[in-house]
C-alpha cells in the first residue's frame, strides 16, 4: 500500500490517501473502511445527458469523482475488487446529492478515506500496510497442500489471508484382495491431479515454502510423483524450488489441518517471521495455558476486561473481525482495550479472521488473554454470575 497523503486534526478526525498496489492491500482497506465513514474515489457513471428542451439522449459512461457515505463494504476472499457503497456527500456535475452509488477499490486506484475519529488501531494498520517492504509481501508467503486419499486442497497463506486456491476431489477405490493395482492406478491419478493443481495455481518461485500434509505416507507419495514428473519433463519450475517442500503429518485434507502443519516445530522454524505462524504459536500458547493452568487463561470480552483492569494481561489475542462491527461504542469498547494492554506493557496480536488461527478464535467469542499471573476470582465471578441469572 502506498501512502499519498495523511491529513489528521488534533481532535483524531482527517483522512488519508491510499494507493492500494496488490490484492492483499484490499484486505486492509476493507478493515479501514466503515460506516459511517467518508470515500472519495474516481467511478464511472451511466448518464442520460438532458438537452435544453427537456430531452433525453442516449446514455453514455463519464468518469467523475464522488464522495460517499459509507454505509456497506463488501469483499469476496481473493478477489480483486473491493466494493463500498453508500449515498453521495457531496453533490457533482453527474451525480445528485444522497444518490446511491457503489464504488470498487482495486489495486492502483487511489481512494481518500476521511474520518470522524482515527483510532489506534487503524492507524497501526496504515502504518503498517504502508511500511518500506510490505509491498509483495504477498509473494514471500507459503503455500500448502493437505492431502487424504481422494481430496486435497491447495491454499496459499499470505500475510492477510488463507486463500483455498483449489480443492480436488477423485474417486480413488478402497484397498482390497485382489483389487490392489486398481487402488494404486486411482491414487496416482489422484496424485497427479493434486500436483497439477498446485502448479497451476502456486507460483513456486514466489513462496516462501510449501508444506504438505497428510495422514500416513501420502505426502511422501505426492512429493515423490510431482519431482520424478518434474525430472521427466525437465520442469526448471519444480526442480529449482524442490528445496522449499516440508512434509508433514496432518489428519486430514481439509483446510482446517493447516493449524497442525503451522504448529509444526520445523514449520514454525522455517515461517517464524511470517504473522500466520506468530498467531498459531500465540493461540496453541493459549490453549495449553487453557489446559495445564486455567486460571491463567480467559476468553470473553467481560472476562479478559476484569482482567485488564488488575493489570494482569500478558498476552492479548483478539481478531480484527471486532473492528469492524457496526457499532462505533462497540468498535471503541475493542480499541480501548488493545491501547489499554499495550500501555501496561502487554503483548498484542491482532488475527485475521481469514487465517485459519483467526477462525478458531472467533469461536471463542474473538478475544482471549494469557495472563501474567493466576486470577482464580474471575472464573468464581463468571459461575456465580451464571447462578444468579438462572434463579
Amino acid at each position: 500500500m502506498k501512502l499519498v497523503s495523511k491529513t489528521l486534526e488534533k481532535d483524531s478526525s482527517g483522512e488519508v490517501t491510499l494507493v492500494p498496489e496488490e490484492a492483499e492491500d484490499l484486505w486492509h482497506a476493507y478493515n479501514l473502511v466503515q460506516a459511517g465513514d467518508r470515500l472519495r474515489a474516481a467511478t464511472f457513471r451511466k448518464v442520460q445527458p438532458e438537452s435544453s428542451t427537456g430531452s433525453v439522449g442516449g446514455s453514455r459512461r463519464v468518469r467523475t469523482t464522488l464522495t460517499l457515505c459509507v454505509s456497506a463494504v463488501e469483499l469476496e476472499p481473493g478477489s480483486r475488487r473491493l466494493r463500498v457503497g453508500g449515498p453521495t456527500a457531496e453533490e457533482n456535475a453527474w451525480v445528485r446529492l444522497g444518490a446511491y452509488h457503489t464504488l470498487e477499490l482495486a489495486p492502483h486506484r487511489p481512494f481518500t478515506l476521511a474520518k470522524a475519529g482515527w483510532d489506534s488501531v487503524a492507524l497501526a494498520r496504515v502504518e503498517r500496510a504502508c511500511r518500506p517492504g510490505w509491498a509483495g509481501a504477498a509473494e514471500a508467503a507459503a503455500a500448502a497442500v493437505l492431502l487424504q486419499e481422494g481430496l486435497a486442497t491447495v491454499c496459499l497463506l499470505t500475510p492477510a489471508m488463507t486463500l483455498t486456491r483449489a480443492r480436488v476431489e477423485a474417486a480413488v477405490p478402497r484397498k482390497r484382495r485382489g483389487r490392489a493395482a486398481q487402488h494404486q492406478r486411482a491414487l496416482d491419478r489422484f496424485l497427479d491431479l493434486a500436483g497439477a493443481a498446485l502448479l497451476r495455481h502456486v507460483p513456486l518461485a514466489a513462496v516462501k515454502c510449501v508444506l504438505v500434509g497428510s495422514p500416513g505416507f501420502l505426502r511422501e507419495r505426492f512429493c515423490r510423483r510431482l519431482f520424478q514428473k518434474a525430472l521427466r519433463d525437465g520442469d526448471r519450475n519444480v526442480l529449482d524450488n524442490r528445496d522449499k517442500f516440508l512434509q508433514v503429518h496432518t489428519s486430514s485434507g481439509h483446510k482446517y489441518s493447516l493449524k497442525e502443519v503451522l504448529c509444526d516445530p520445523v514449520v514454525l522454524s522455517r515461517m517464524s517471521d511470517t504473522k500466520a505462524a506468530g498467531e498459531v504459536k500465540a493461540l496453541d500458547d493459549f490453549y495449553k495455558m487453557l489446559q495445564h493452568e486455567p486460571d491463567r487463561a480467559f476468553y470473553g470480552v467481560k472476562q479478559v476486561e476484569k482482567a485488564n483492569e488488575i493489570l494482569a494481561i500478558d498476552v492479548l489475542l483478539i481478531s480484527d473481525a471486532l473492528f469492524r462491527h457496526q457499532d462505533v461504542a462497540t468498535r471503541s469498547r475493542y480499541v480501548r482495550l488493545v491501547d489499554s494492554v499495550q500501555e501496561n506493557a502487554g503483548t498484542v496480536h491482532i488475527f485475521s479472521s481469514l487465517h485459519v488461527s483467526g477462525e478458531q478464535l472467533g469461536k471463542l467469542t474473538g478475544v482471549a488473554a494469557i495472563l501474567r499471573f493466576p486470577v482464580p476470582d474471575l472464573s468464581d465471578e463468571e459461575d456465580s454470575s451464571s447462578s444468579s441469572g438462572e434463579d
